[in-house]
């Protein structure tokens, strides 16, 4: 067997970090380098194990996936698979999705208590403050005493609390799709939120978009929140009604801190951006310095195991 042959021999890769950067990659398997450039780096039906590009729009990511006709797994490099998801026919019987648990918790949960701090203490203000050379003194909500609601009480929900629990909140009340126990305590299910609501000083959403969640925080959900509450979302844009928000917000009785908006990116001259009460990030809750280790990290044990013909971590699908 010549070299050629060898190499087809090997199941074939697709990362969209260079596999020189990766220490400890299986030796048995071929890999390529591809992170949305307009050529492709081999023959996409060679490709067995497909590693989408990190935030670079499902364009990108599904591209390749019509002549991917030997793929076997989809890696994806975000907690969220639904850009992917929509593709699914377009993947062989037997192909998995798996989803990138674990790898955003610690960037996204700091980004959801830097939002939440800073909306609550008013720092936008103080910046524009400072920009306008104003020294602008005043009592600000603090996060001591209060009372959080977090919505998705997956691995990143909990990231959240471990997080949150310095600072002295009144109480954390945690939800998820369906009740059950946590190390910290009750998970209410998803249908209790309407009583859960109206005792939230800040509300944190940190669920999936699926279609269960999709616009779920809407006249209704927003309607039955405090007061002067917060919402943070981290989550996706399409869990928040963006009209509904935008009234809310214009009456000046919610506030909002958004990592991820509905539409994304959000375009110029959106009211979202000049909405009174509102703190705007652009969706930059998973690429921070913590990104990149935990991403090659992930990479390598996963295909570990695929090399190994082993049962692989964070299956989200199995193509029928």
């Amino acid at each position: 067997m010549n070299a050629d042959d060898s190499d087809l021999a090997r199941p074939l890769v697709w990362l969209p970090i260079p596999p020189e950067e990766i220490e400890g990659l299986p030796e048995n398997l071929e890999y390529a380098h591809w992170n949305g450039e307009p050529d492709f780096p081999t023959d996409p039906a060679r490709c067995a194990f497909y590693v989408p590009p990190y935030l670079l729009g499902t364009e990108v990511s599904v591209r390749p996936l019509p002549a991917m006709t030997g793929l076997r797994v989809v890696q994806t490099l975000t907690a969220g698979v639904d850009d992917i998801l929509p593709s699914l026919h377009l993947l062989p019987s037997g192909a998995l999705l798996c989803n990138a648990r674990g790898l955003h918790d610690a960037s996204t949960a700091e980004l959801a208590l830097a939002l939440t701090l800073a909306a609550l203490r008013d720092i936008p203000g103080f910046v524009r403050a400072q920009d306008a050379g104003e020294w602008r003194q005043g009592f600000r909500p603090a996060l001591a005493d209060k009372s959080v609601l977090i919505v998705g009480y997956g691995s990143i929900g909990r990231a959240i609390e471990d997080r949150l629990i310095p600072f002295e909140c009144a109480r954390v009340v945690r939800v998820a799709r369906s009740s059950r126990e946590s190390d910290h305590g009750p998970v209410h299910a998803i249908t209790e939120l309407p009583a859960l609501l109206p005792d939230a000083d800040v509300v944190i959403l940190a669920t999936p978009l699926t279609e269960v969640t999709r616009r779920l925080v809407d006249e209704t959900f927003l309607a039955r929140m405090r007061d002067g509450a917060l919402l943070v979302n981290i989550a996706r844009g399409g869990v928040v009604d963006t009209k509904a928000l935008l009234g809310e917000l214009g009456s000046g009785r919610l506030r909002a801190a958004l990592d991820v908006t509905d539409p994304e990116p959000l375009p110029a001259g959106h009211p979202l951006w000049s909405a009174p009460g509102v703190l705007i990030t652009p969706h930059v809750g998973g690429p921070s310095s913590a990104y990149l280790p935990r991403a090659k990290r992930l990479l390598r044990d996963q295909l570990a195991e695929f090399a190994l013909d082993a049962p692989l971590q964070n299956v989200v699908v199995t193509v029928p």
